[in-house]
């Protein structure tokens, strides 16, 4: 079996939680938010999206775009698939 499942347990961890998802769901909305806009929007705190976003793009499911003292934010393709593939689960 050649089928890497550390890597998918990985990419599984990077959406697995529901901020993450909500997260998700805004950037599909509205791509190219910042940390600040992405915190105040969902009203969490800067730390907290911080720390959710980094792991998303671990996962490979964000993109980020350094856009001069902001990095701004977008869902990745992986991203996009998994997020149409969360919202068939409701």
């Amino acid at each position: 079996m050649t089928t890497n499942y550390r890597k998918i347990e990985g990419v599984v961890k990077g959406f697995a939680n529901h901020r993450r998802l909500q997260i998700m769901e805004l950037l599909q909305e509205e791509p190219e938010l910042s940390v600040d806009d992405i915190a105040e929007k969902l009203r969490i705190g800067y730390k907290n999206t911080s720390d959710h976003i980094r792991k998303m793009a671990i996962a490979g499911l964000v993109l980020k775009r350094n856009d001069g003292p902001y990095v701004r934010h977008k869902l990745a393709p992986r991203g996009e698939n998994i997020l149409a593939f969360c919202k068939k689960l409701k």
